[in-house]
């Protein structure tokens, strides 16, 4: 793939093109995603906006799973801050009595 990205960018007109293989490793870059999508309505989405599972309200997902799509860094952090409202909303939700 690197040999044919190179391949292009020279067809194209980039001069001094370097390619290289970094040896990855099966698991290193994984971030599943999109499996229980979050959203507005019940009939489209698995989770609500504090990802809350509509047909099961004491389970909450906050993994990649709610997210359709992400950009091209490392979603990480997006989970945990995900994972810190949902754990937030839960508590308070328990507190009302609501779950």
């Amino acid at each position: 793939m690197a040999n044919d990205a190179a391949e292009m960018l020279e067809a194209a007109g980039v001069k001094n093109v370097r390619t290289h293989d970094d040896a990855y490793q099966l698991g290193q870059g994984i971030h599943e995603m999109g499996t229980a999508r979050m959203g507005r309505d019940p009939k489209t989405s698995v989770v609500n906006m504090h990802n809350q599972v509509w047909d099961a309200t004491n389970v909450f997902i906050s993994d990649g799973a709610c997210m359709a799509s992400t950009s091209c860094v490392n979603p990480s952090l997006t989970y945990m801050a995900m994972t810190a409202r949902a754990a937030n909303f839960a508590v308070e939700a328990l507190k009302r009595g609501d779950v």
